[in-house]
């Protein structure tokens, strides 16, 4: 696998030899003081150009970069239509590196700009960023809940907690393990992340999709988030629907206790109701 050293050489020479691109943008994670480094990371680039068609009729140009192992283009994708004038190049290669490279028109430099804090300038070739940005995580992290959201979170995580139980008892594991997948475990680990905020502060992030919040939970809770993956059969849906009782409870009432929220009463009243769901199905 090439360096980071090599790769940024090369996206600056491609855009140092073309006096069609302007302007160059890193995002993303290399940008991010706060992410450990390692081999796995995107390259998240950006060319600001001045003619659009020159990038996008043809993709030979892209064989610079080395052998495609696939190559995705979402905005020429049915299936993700596009919500900007830009055209994305998502590659993998076959020495394992992986490039999101985007094409963006040069009147469109200020969106590019407002569109993520987590920006650097690489290059500006006619000094057209008069204060180029300061890569930031501050828009990434763990947001002190008011009082409302947490009352919603409470609301939607035990209500939706009643639909996973009538699939389970109506044997259908597919809608059960949908709930809990998309509704349930997601306000889990938004309460989750809360209480790591109300334990740790809020000037950081436990990274995307909470991919770094393990190293604030306890080895218990772990093992408990873990439980509420094991959807694969009827008994398994029940005790990571448990799973998750026990860990949302813990970590509400700690949100609850450290800014002063009230932690709702119908906990125990839909726990008492899935409870004789459940009984009710097994007869």
């Amino acid at each position: 696998m090439r360096s980071e050293q090599e790769m940024m050489q090369l996206f600056l020479s491609i855009a140092q030899q073309d006096q069609r691109i302007r302007l160059v943008g890193m995002e993303g994670s290399r940008t991010n003081q706060n992410v450990p480094k390692d081999r796995y990371q995107d390259y998240d680039i950006s060319y600001i150009v001045t003619d659009m068609d020159a990038f996008t009729k043809s993709e030979d140009w892209l064989d610079v970069f080395g052998k495609r192992v696939i190559m995705q283009k979402p905005e020429a994708m049915s299936l993700f239509p596009p919500q900007m004038e830009w055209f994305s190049f998502l590659m993998i290669l076959e020495d394992g590196i992986k490039i999101d490279l985007s094409i963006i028109p040069i009147k469109l430099l200020s969106n590019y700009l407002s569109s993520d804090r987590l920006l650097t300038i690489l290059l500006d070739k006619d000094g057209l960023v008069e204060h180029p940005p300061v890569p930031t995580d501050e828009d990434y992290w763990i947001k002190k809940p008011s009082a409302a959201f947490f009352d919603d979170c409470c609301n939607e995580f035990w209500f939706v907690a009643t639909y996973v139980a009538k699939g389970l008892c109506r044997d259908e594991i597919l809608f059960a393990s949908f709930h809990i997948e998309q509704i349930v475990r997601v306000q889990l680990l938004q309460m989750l992340s809360w209480q790591v905020g109300a334990v740790h502060g809020y000037q950081f992030s436990v990274g995307k999709n909470y991919k770094y919040i393990r190293k604030y939970l306890s080895d218990d809770q772990w093992s408990l988030l873990m439980q509420t993956y094991r959807l694969d059969s009827i008994d398994n849906c029940w005790q990571a629907l448990d799973a998750a009782f026990v860990l949302f409870r813990e970590a509400a009432q700690a949100v609850s206790n450290e800014l002063h929220y009230q932690y709702p009463d119908y906990d125990e009243n839909v726990t008492k109701h899935l409870e004789q769901m459940k009984l009710n199905s097994t007869k």
